[in-house]
This record gives C-alpha cells, structure tokens and sequence, in this order.
C-alpha cells in the first residue's frame, strides 16, 4: 500500500514536501516513481527513484527543482518540490514497482499506486 500525503495550496516560488510511505505489498518495491496528472489531461511522469543505487530520474521540466530522495528506515519517499510555478499544480500519485534497475523509469508499468494528494500553486 502507498501512502501519500503533503500536498498544499502555496504561492508561486514556494516549496512542498510530499511524502509516500511504502507498507504492506508494496514493502519490497524497488522503484518509486512520482506522477502527477490534472483533471481531464493525461499522467505525466515526474520524478522516479531507484532505492537499490539510489537512482534518480526527473523529467525536464523539474530538473533542478525537484528532488526524491529516500528514508530507508521509515520506508518513506520524498519528493521535495522547491521553486513551485502555477503549472506545477496537479494531483500527484506516488507508485510503486519492482525490477532491474534498467526497468525503473516513468515509462515503466507500476503497479501500485496511491490515492494522490492535491498541490496548488497560485
């Protein structure tokens, strides 16, 4: 089971921190991918993390604002969002998967996922 919580209304240029915890099932998951999505348009992937290296990816446009990063020892992931523009707003989902590496990427198929938190930035 994911968990995800942080999610906020913030001005532009401000910061959040999401948080996904990982339990049950999903406890063995080795990639934690962070997607967002807006009402009627399609999931874009954010932000992925493999938790073996840890390995990170970012789409372009967060390079340089988001970071995920990983607390082993409460099995929860970050994705901490700094520098937050108005078209960052979105529902975000954190989703789970286990597999190579190689397979860990935003186009993979997850098959856990969260049930979102809203972020809003005006």
């Amino acid at each position: 089971q994911l968990v995800e919580s942080g999610g906020a209304s913030v001005q532009a240029g401000g910061s959040l921190r999401l948080s996904c915890a990982v339990t049950g099932s999903t406890y063995s998951s080795n990639c934690v991918g962070w997607f967002r999505q807006l009402p009627g348009k399609e999931r874009e992937g954010v932000a992925a993390i493999f938790t073996g290296g840890p390995i990170t990816y970012y789409v372009d446009s967060v390079k340089g604002r988001f970071t995920v990063s990983q607390d082993n020892a409460k099995n929860i992931l970050y994705l901490q969002m700094d520098s937050l523009k108005p078209e960052d707003t979105a529902t975000y989902y954190c989703a789970a998967r286990t597999g190579h590496r190689l397979s860990c990427h935003l186009g993979a198929d997850f098959g856990y996922w969260g049930q979102g938190t809203q972020v809003t930035v005006s």
